[in-house]
């Protein structure tokens, strides 16, 4: 394994991992929930008197993260190599998968397993065994 020395940057890894958590803790200590972003997203569409403000504002300051990061330091350039319409089919895949493991990665991985939740431990490591065996199937077996 070779190590890229070009796009090695453990502190900007440390920073985001920190903001993360922080974020993470803000929620649940100040507002009683999960940072889990597909049920932010998802409570947006029913959301119930009191829930939108502060849904919309967590969703914003992940959209206005990136733009504010660009001050301190240049954003890499996102290199995709899919098309849309197997962007389209990953998203939706996505989607269903968040709502068959009733969270996401964020609501399982950061938020569930800091609480030791072994509902988060199984759905987290079922999240990443569906991605490793996606990345191989694509790579070595269809060659994508």
């Amino acid at each position: 394994m070779n190590l890229d020395l070009a796009h090695f940057t453990p502190l900007a890894s440390l920073a985001g991992g920190l903001l993360i958590g922080v974020a993470a803790a803000m929620l649940v200590l100040g507002n009683g929930r999960i940072a889990g972003i597909s049920g932010i997203v998802g409570g947006l569409i029913n959301a119930v008197r009191g829930e939108r403000a502060w849904r919309i504002a967590f969703i914003a300051g992940i959209v206005a993260a990136p733009w504010l990061w660009q001050l301190a330091a240049p954003l890499p350039t996102p290199v995709i190599e899919a098309t849309p319409a197997t962007l389209i089919v990953a998203g939706l895949l996505v989607g269903l998968g968040t709502r068959y493991a009733s969270g996401c990665t964020s609501g399982h991985g950061v938020c569930g397993l800091s609480r030791g939740s072994l509902r988060s431990l199984v759905a987290t490591g079922t999240f990443m065994a569906a991605g490793f065996v996606t990345v191989f199937v694509v790579r070595h077996l269809i060659g994508g």
